[in-house]
């Protein structure tokens, strides 16, 4: 039932990744899942760029290089973890956001369908038992730099996937009721 299956969606870190690959199949599952994705006036703004093999551990690099490039102080600790997070992952999804300019859409709209392409993905990947987890570090600034982004395209971050042995927790939500006003 979809209650549970929201329920069960959770971030699941590269740290938890074991080392089952994900098979190209199973992301294209995953990406059909976010074409599904609602979206103002049909502009389909989500635009994916799926790295495996050799380039996850490529962004790994370009990251820490790029951190101890515009870091006045590095730390040891985050460029490791910059340049093994990627590698640790199955499969890593950049996700994008290419903006029509034919289209006259505040640009919130389409970063809000973008994130609910992503969240058809993350609900897909939890039914198929896949760990994920949408990350936005601050050097995505500098992402053109690793990607041709198209004219208009911006990436919104990374949707790390991978397959985990360990128990996932489960979550935990204030009442709704604590978040909601009625008025008649």
């Amino acid at each position: 039932m979809i209650f549970d299956l929201i329920k069960k969606r959770r971030s699941v870190f590269p740290v938890q990744y074991n080392s089952e690959p994900i098979t190209k199949e199973t992301i294209e599952k995953l990406l059909e899942a976010a074409n599904w994705a609602p979206n103002h006036k049909k502009t389909e703004p989500w635009r994916f760029k799926v790295l495996l093999g050799d380039s996850k551990a490529r962004l790994g690099e370009f990251l820490s290089s790029k951190y101890q490039e515009v870091d006045a102080k590095p730390k040891q600790i985050k460029i490791k973890k910059l340049q093994e997070n990627p590698k640790k992952a199955g499969a890593i999804i950049a996700i994008c956001m290419q903006r029509d300019p034919n289209v006259s859409l505040p640009e919130w709209e389409e970063i809000a369908a973008t994130a609910m392409a992503v969240q058809n993905m993350w609900l897909a990947a939890t039914e198929l038992g896949i760990g994920s987890y949408w990350s936005s570090p601050g050097l995505i600034k500098y992402i053109d730099e690793f990607f041709d982004l198209n004219n208009g395209e911006k990436c919104l971050g990374f949707f790390y996937l991978g397959y985990s042995d360990e128990e996932i927790t489960q979550g935990v939500r204030e009442p709704i009721a604590d978040k909601v006003e009625w008025f008649t």
